[in-house]
């Protein structure tokens, strides 16, 4: 087989939401990660449950590269709604995969691009008995096709099955079936491309593991101590809450029968928002996860906790907006919303994790700075990341103490008394602007204080005075200014 380039592929798979294709594609790229290539994927998806058009892309670099390509090598043409516009987005010399079990219009037909066709409906009738299952596992077949054309091998591809669907051999004959059907069919007729080969690197992806953005955040928000999580669901943030459901029980074991954290799905994104800033106060480590219309619901929220310097963690998901916008695309435009969050003069900080890594290292220490400075933390991602697999070294949890800030115990209230130094809850002791805290359970006499969300001087009594305001605010302002330079 004559190619012009080796392990330099850009694939995109149009189907039809709904159809089963997930499972091809994820077995697709999975094969070319386990040949020791690095790829990356990226799933183009519609905000309904079925129907609409999907796509698919995977790309291939030997060299390593993991962004997006702006040209399509080989389009997998499996959804008559799209196929029109799906062949003008192949470049030059490219290559179009399409199941002719019904002939492809002539309209349809481009010069300078090679068209391959197999009988993927009519080839699964043959394999797979009349159910649903059987127009989902058409999708198999041209993962055999692909395998042949472009070298993937057939003991990789069952390697992959197996991993995935390890403990159900039926479900790994059944696919194995129909992608051999098409590896066979492309292998009879002597099918032949001259785009690309696929060529095993050894040790190329040793070591390496594969994840999405939110699982790695999930997993460093369980490693950094976050003990309530309260969420209200939206794309492409629900995934996040839905990893720590799975993965907490599994990672922090009940003590005494009794577990040591709280999920809540709430009713909607006020309520999770009020809960976790409830917890937050009461010296919870505590979260929610959400996307761009979620943050403009807890906006007043925020403020309460920014202005009462109450601890908590928001996983901004970003996504199209404005409004409802694009739930199932991915947008960066909600960097300001969280920076100003709230009515009024608000700095917040913002976490901007931009790999696997990143995303579990500053989900865990969100937790470390939330404390410190007594305020909400932003952890910004989108859903490319966040949604998306992609390949990255082994997530590396740094075992250190947890870092609570200036929260002070009964003991400590008990010299402070014994020295004459006085607990005032929103004054600054130290200089660095950053006050003393104290959380229900300190039984100190002189621990309690009232919170608010209103107008208060240093004392945490109620005013209205300018003097205390802008003590206030100032302290705020020093609190940002001294945060900045411990990360700098």
């Amino acid at each position: 087989m004559d190619t012009s380039a080796i392990n330099d592929l850009n694939i995109c798979v149009a189907t039809e939401n709904g159809s089963g294709s997930a499972s091809s594609n994820n077995v697709l790229f999975k094969a070319i990660f386990k040949m020791g290539i690095p790829c990356s994927s990226k799933n183009m998806f519609p905000s309904n449950i079925q129907g609409l058009p999907t796509w698919y892309q995977i790309r291939a670099s030997g060299e390593g590269y993991l962004s997006r390509k702006d040209v399509i090598d080989v389009m997998v043409a499996f959804n008559d709604a799209t196929t029109a516009k799906d062949i003008h987005r192949v470049r030059d010399g490219g290559l179009i995969l399409y199941d002719d079990s019904t002939p492809l219009a002539p309209h349809l037909k481009r010069d300078g691009i090679q068209y391959i066709g197999f009988p993927a409906t009519k080839l699964v009738a043959k394999l797979v008995p009349a159910s649903p299952l059987r127009a989902k596992q058409r999708n198999m077949v041209y993962v055999g096709v692909l395998a042949y054309l472009f070298g993937i091998d057939m003991d990789v591809i069952r390697a992959v099955l197996e991993d995935t669907f390890g403990k159900k051999p039926a479900v790994i004959e059944s696919n194995l079936i129909c992608i051999d059907a098409g590896y066979q069919y492309a292998k009879e007729k002597g099918f032949t491309q001259n785009i690309c080969r696929l060529e095993v690197i050894p040790n190329g992806n040793k070591g390496k593991i594969l994840t999405e953005g939110n699982t790695a955040a999930a997993l460093g928000a369980i490693f950094g101590g976050a003990s309530v999580i309260c969420w209200y669901p939206i794309t492409p943030s629900s995934s996040l809450a839905e990893a720590m459901e799975y993965y907490l029980p599994r990672l922090r074991k009940p003590k005494d029968g009794k577990k040591t954290y709280a999920i809540v799905q709430a009713e909607d994104e006020i309520a999770s928002v009020g809960m976790i800033v409830g917890a937050g106060w009461a010296g919870a480590r505590s979260m929610t996860s959400t996307s761009g219309p979620g943050l403009s619901l807890m906006n007043e929220s925020i403020g309460l906790a920014y202005f009462a310097e109450i601890p908590c963690v928001f996983f901004i998901i970003q996504r199209g907006g404005p409004s409802t916008g694009l739930p199932t695309r991915t947008q960066q435009s909600d960097i300001s919303l969280m920076y100003g969050a709230s009515h009024g003069d608000t700095r917040q900080i913002i976490l901007i994790p931009h790999d696997m890594t990143s995303c579990f290292d500053l989900a865990r220490q969100s937790f470390d700075y939330a404390d410190r400075f007594q305020t909400p933390i932003f952890v910004a991602m989108d859903l490319d990341l966040g949604m998306n697999i992609w390949s990255s070294e082994p997530l590396k949890l740094q075992r250190e103490p947890f870092d609570y800030g200036k929260r002070i115990s009964a003991a400590q209230l008990d010299e402070w008394t014994k020295t004459g130094k006085k607990f005032r809850r929103y004054f600054d002791q130290d200089g660095d602007g950053i006050p003393y805290r104290t959380v229900p359970g300190n039984e100190h006499r002189m621990a309690s204080y009232f919170t608010r969300g209103s107008g208060h001087d240093a004392d945490a009594r109620y005013s209205e005075d300018e003097n205390d305001y802008k003590y206030i605010l100032d302290r705020l302002r020093k609190k940002i200014r001294y945060r900045a330079e411990v990360r700098s």
